[in-house]
Order: structure tokens, then sequence, then C-alpha cells
């Protein structure tokens, strides 16, 4: 018999997600299970009720029924005590539980006998768990709307304007964080023509903040800051100090500030003092992601936007609900991913398989035993690297095998004189159109040497197809057979019929290439156009 998903209406004061769109409704429906929806769970998220019903799901008039009859529960925030004691012996739940957090939650679901799978808890490190990430996913709605929300209490244009009215000039954005929603943040920004910089404790992330439109700002102090999972890690005393130097700069010259540092189990770092606010200038906005659990900046007040000392603090903990259609489509796939790995027979039934390292490290409770925290999953082996060649030393002196050793002066001016006995010979005893002939070709073997054959392997791309214009040394040269230049009494060479013939394919073929090496650059330069 196939099993029942329930998906209730969230209780979370402004709440407006839910965890599952009529579209992945009917995907769910193809593996073999039955849905049913609460009344008006999906209202705030402009997913009617008569749009599920038409996707094939039930729509059940209250909380009571659904949690009593619903085999598996997705969520979005996790359930109340009130919610958890409506659920069925022995069911599954699956959404967001934040088992470090929430300890007592976590005993009343084993108590229940239940089995959770915990999305917060995905082994990001796994490459085949992104379909999964609801937090990645979020996240990057988070980043989006945070620049929404600056720009509304900002008061200007982002980007810069030259009018009959005056100059505008652009606002400049500091992102404190370059992590998934900080990233989301750069590129909004940077899209709407602001000036972005950004800072991350992670140095590899630099070159992410520039490829969409930012500037990295360093901290001048050396240290490392990757931790487990894609998250940064706590850093030194030495290096925070440095750190809020930089921000108090950045909070003297920028308009706008989005923070988002955050490492889960941990208070908010405070990053923007109340002095640096008070450095702002009038108009400002702070942007603080992070006010949920706690908040970056000292002044922020968690769920509200408040102004002090003339800068706006935006301390919003439901910036994925402010667009809560997006964010649920978005949530409902990465929920839906890990029902096909739960459900890979798509027969209506799960398989909580520990041997999956995914599966494990999302699953919090199995037949309420908590097997919270899960083992490290087991990675790759990383690739050797490549062994030293023992043999290069001794090839950079020409002792070993297959080494090439530089050509000596003395050589080098032999293949010079043969050379040039070469060329005086030819320009002794051949035909004067013959010797034109040859210099043409001697000159275009070097042309063609220096322009292809010398450019780095890894540019001949389709992008690069502009450089097929040197076809147009070709295509002159066909030309010049075609219709050939007129001698001293005033009449042209009939060129040979052969040689006519010849010059006219090589002038069709040269034309295809040219013409064609510009269209496909114009079309694949189309591709990154807005």
């Amino acid at each position: 018999m196939a099993l029942l998903i329930g998906v209730p209406k969230e209780t979370a004061p402004g709440e407006k997600r839910v965890a599952t769109v009529p579209e992945v409704v009917e995907k769910l429906v193809k593996l073999g299970f039955a849905v049913a929806v609460e009344n008006g769970a999906g209202d705030a998220a402009n997913c009617s009720d008569d749009a599920y019903r038409a996707a094939g799901a039930e729509v059940l008039p209250d909380a009571a029924s659904l949690w009593a009859r619903a085999d598996i529960v997705f969520k979005v925030r996790p359930p109340s005590a009130d919610e958890v004691g409506l659920m069925r012996e022995g069911g599954m739940l699956v959404g967001f539980v934040w088992p470090a957090q929430n300890p007592g939650l976590m005993q009343q679901l084993a108590d229940k006998r239940a089995t959770v799978l915990a999305i917060d808890a995905l082994p990001r490190q796994l490459s085949r768990a992104q379909k999964m990430d609801a937090l990645t996913s979020q996240a990057g709605v988070s980043g989006y709307r945070a620049v929404i929300e600056a720009a509304n209490a900002f008061g200007r244009f982002f980007n810069g304007q030259i009018t009959a009215a005056g100059k505008v000039p652009p606002a400049k954005v500091f992102v404190a964080g370059a992590g998934v929603a900080g990233l989301a943040a750069i590129g909004t920004a940077a899209n709407l023509g602001a000036i972005v910089r950004a800072n991350d404790t992670r140095a590899e992330v630099a070159d992410q903040v520039v490829s969409l439109g930012g500037e990295f700002v360093k901290v001048d102090y050396e240290e490392e800051g990757s931790g487990g999972g894609g998250y940064a890690k706590v850093m030194s005393e030495g290096f925070q100090a440095a750190q809020r130097e930089m921000y108090a700069k950045q909070a003297r010259e920028v308009d706008i500030i989005i923070t988002t540092a955050l490492i889960p189990g941990k208070p908010a770092p405070k990053l923007i003092t109340a002095e640096m606010v008070q450095t702002m200038r009038p108009g400002s906005v702070i942007v603080d992601m992070a006010a949920e659990q706690g908040g970056n900046c000292e002044l922020t007040v968690p769920g509200q936007a408040v102004v002090r000392h003339g800068v706006t603090i935006v301390g919003y903990t439901d910036l994925a609900s402010r667009l809560a259609k997006q964010s649920s489509t978005l949530y409902a796939t990465n929920l839906l991913r890990l029902t096909e790995d739960l459900c890979k027979a798509k027969d209506g039934s799960v398989d909580v398989n520990f041997d999956d390292d995914a599966i494990r490290g999302l699953t919090v409770i199995k037949d309420g035993e908590v097997t919270w925290p899960a083992p490290p999953p087991k990675l790759p082996a990383a690739p050797p690297k490549p062994k030293a060649a023992a043999a290069a030393p001794a090839a950079a002196k020409g002792h070993g095998h297959g080494a090439v050793e530089p050509m000596s002066g003395r050589t080098l001016a032999i293949v010079f004189a043969v050379g040039a006995l070469l060329f005086w010979f030819v320009g002794a005893y051949a035909p004067a159109s013959f010797l034109q002939h040859f210099t043409v070709f001697v000159l275009a073997c070097f042309v063609g040497y220096m322009v292809v054959w010398n450019v780095t392997p890894s540019l001949h791309t389709p992008l690069m197809s502009v450089t097929n214009a040197i076809s147009s040394i070709i295509a002159i040269g066909a030309l010049v057979q075609v219709a050939p230049p007129l001698t001293a009494a005033g009449a042209a060479d009939r060129p040979n019929t052969l040689i006519l013939i010849c010059a006219v394919v090589a002038l069709v073929l040269t034309a295809i290439n040219m013409f064609g090496g510009f269209a496909v650059t114009r079309r694949m330069l189309a591709m990154f156009r807005k």
C-alpha cells in the first residue's frame, strides 16, 4: 500500500512557505505516493487548494486529521510541541529540525518512535547531496531578498546615473561573508548597478566574488578560514582584531552593509559595533541576515527594522519567507530529490539506507533511536600528487632521455648560411613568377605559425574564432589569382583554368570559415548578454 505524504500548514509566526507545491505533487504521485495537504497550507505561497487537487493531492480540513493520517510529514520549520503530539506513532518527519539547538524536540520525537530526517543535517561536502541541499537553496533566496530589502530602505538608486537634474553616484555595498547567501547578495547588488565589495575568511572565494562583479577586500592578516561542510571556522583573536579594523573602514565608506556571518550551533559573531554604526552616513542601511541567531550587528533587533544613529538596521528573520513562492518551489524540489533517493523502486515506499552517506547524515532519529550526530561521511580519496620527474635536472642539462639541447651559436650560424645559400640558388635560377609565389608562401608560413601555431591551445575555442581573420590572407591571394594585376601594357594575364578553379574554391571555403567564425562568436557572446 502506498504511503501517504502529509503537508501541514506552517504554524510559526510569519512563515509563508509550504513544504511542497502542486508541480512537485505530480512527481510525488508518479513515485507511487499518496499526497495530502492541509486546507490553506499553500495560500501564502500562491498555491491554492484547487491547484493541489488538480495535481492529485487530497486536501484535508485541519492539522489534526493530516498529522493522524500521514505516514510521512513534510515540513519547513521544526514542529511545535502541539504538532508532535498530533503525530502518529512510528511516523516519519522530513524538514528543518536543528537537532543541536532543539534537544527537547528531539526527545519528544524519539518518544513517538518517529524516524526523523533533518534536512539541515545533510552532509553538504558530498557532491551527490547538492540536489537535496535545502540550506543552499534557501540561503540563495535570502541573499537576493536582503538586497531587495536594502534597496527599499536606502531611498536612492543603486546604479549611477547622469540626468538633466544632476549626477547620481552609484551605491556602495559591502557584503560581510561570501557564502551562498553572500554570493547571491553580491550578484544581485552588482546587477542593480552598485559598487560591491565583499570579504570572507576563506581566501578561495575571492575568485567567486570577482566573477560576480564584486571586489574582494582582504584582511591584513594571514590565516586560513575554511571550516568543515562548506562553513567558515572561528578565527583567532589576532585575525578578528584586523577584521574589525577593516570593517570599521568599510563602514565609513559604504552606503549599505549586508552581513551573513553565521556558524551553525553558535551565536552569530558581532562584526559591526555600535561605534561603527555611528560612523556611517545618515541614510545608510545594514541588513543583518544573522538576526535569528542574535545578529552580526550589536544594534540589530531580530524581526524588526530599526533606525539607530540615522542608519536603518534591518533584522528580519524571514527573508526566504518573503519570497514564499520561489523559496517553496526550491525547497519542494530538494525534498523531491530526497524522496527519489528514499524510493528508488518508485512503489510508494521508503528505505532509510544507512549505507548511503547522504541518508545516514540526514537521519537524526530512526524508529525512536537518536542517531545524531552521524559519523563523518566517507569522502573519495584525493588524487595522488604527481611525482616530480627525477630526470628533470638531467634533462635540463641535456643528459636525460629524449632531452633537446639548445642550439649552439655555431650550429645556428651554419643553419642560416645554408638557408641563405638556398635562397640565392632559388633566386638565381628559378623563374621570376616562382620567386614571387615562393616569397609569399614563406611569409604565409611565418605569419601562420606566429598567429595560430604559437597561440596557447587553451585559447582555441569558438569564442576565439575571430582569429580566423587570418583567412583573409588566403582570400586576398585567391582574388589575385582570379583577377590578376594589369601588366605594363594595360592587359591582364588570363590565369590557367586549373588555377582559376582552385582560387575560386579557396575563396568560397575561406569565406565560409571567416563568416562562420564571426557567426559562432556572435552566438557565444549572446549567451552572456542580459
